[in-house]
């Protein structure tokens, strides 16, 4: 078995043989939920879905705009604005650190995109929330942002569009947080008032005080397959009611069926039926 073990001499860069190598590192994946070998061409080509399971990979806040804005391009608002320290946090690490490692980890200031641009010809405002900082959670800085985004809506009579994907409330910031679920529920009775449109989209994960507040106060509630969207988590639920929880709990196709969704629109559809929609509320786009 000495071929076996035999170490191959090294060779020398830059030969035509490494020329002829092809590297293939990269462009191949194994789907997280099939475990299929998927191209990861193809992957980025159907929107980050398992062309061949469907699973939808979870995809950051701007990508999402990406996706829904016309030419990808749209124009951004209240980005220099930050979270301030007002309990002076601490649990395994202080709250100021988790803050800067969210910034480093997503070059933002904090979990949301405020931006405005065009969807199929039409003038939209849409808030995408990143679940890379701190768990997509909403605190002052996300409140203040979805709120002006709300009033910007209303001042130039253009419907709104928020994408949720989030762990609810900020612990970090307590009350202060707490506050930006009525705050925001406010500014969407204001924009309902104005006779505006409001869709709101559930991605994977939806949870805690941002299912409790506006992401279930859309004009129309639609999510993508398999999202968790819920208020406790599981766990938690299990060990209050001492029993055992449904097959799917707390995933969209559960949520719709018991009448909390309108729809649940696969990731290479989503924006073809916002403008659908859009149309029905608004009329067309003249």
């Amino acid at each position: 078995m000495a071929w076996f073990t035999r170490q191959k001499p090294a060779r020398e860069t830059g030969t035509t043989e490494d020329a002829n190598v092809v590297r293939t590192e990269g462009l191949w994946l194994k789907c997280d939920s099939c475990r299929q070998v998927v191209w990861r061409k193809a992957l980025d080509e159907n929107l980050q879905v398992c062309p061949k399971c469907e699973f939808h990979y979870k995809i950051d806040a701007a990508t999402r705009l990406r996706q829904l804005f016309d030419d990808g391009k749209w124009e951004e608002f209240d980005r220099d604005l930050t979270s301030t320290d007002p309990l002076e946090f601490v649990d395994q690490k202080s709250y100021q650190d988790r803050l800067a490692s969210g910034k480093k980890a997503t070059s933002r200031q904090d979990a949301v995109i405020s931006a405005a641009g065009l969807l199929h010809g039409r003038k939209v405002h849409i808030c995408s929330l990143e679940l890379k900082f701190i768990g997509g959670s909403v605190g002052s800085v996300v409140g203040e942002v979805i709120t002006r985004a709300v009033e910007r809506s209303i001042a130039q009579r253009r419907p709104l569009i928020i994408v949720s994907a989030s762990g609810g409330m900020r612990m970090q910031e307590g009350v202060v947080s707490l506050v930006q679920m009525a705050k925001i529920s406010a500014a969407l009775m204001r924009l309902d008032d104005a006779r505006l449109a409001y869709i709101s989209l559930l991605t994977d994960p939806t949870t805690g005080g941002t299912t409790g507040s506006f992401a279930m106060l859309g004009d129309l509630n639609i999510a993508e397959p398999r999202a968790q969207i819920g208020f406790a988590g599981p766990r938690v639920i299990e060990q209050t009611i001492r029993q055992k929880l449904p097959e799917g709990f707390q995933r969209s196709e559960f949520v719709l069926q018991h009448g909390f969704l309108d729809a649940i629109v696969k990731r290479p559809d989503l924006k073809g039926y916002i403008a659908t929609a859009l149309n029905f509320f608004c009329g067309p786009v003249t």
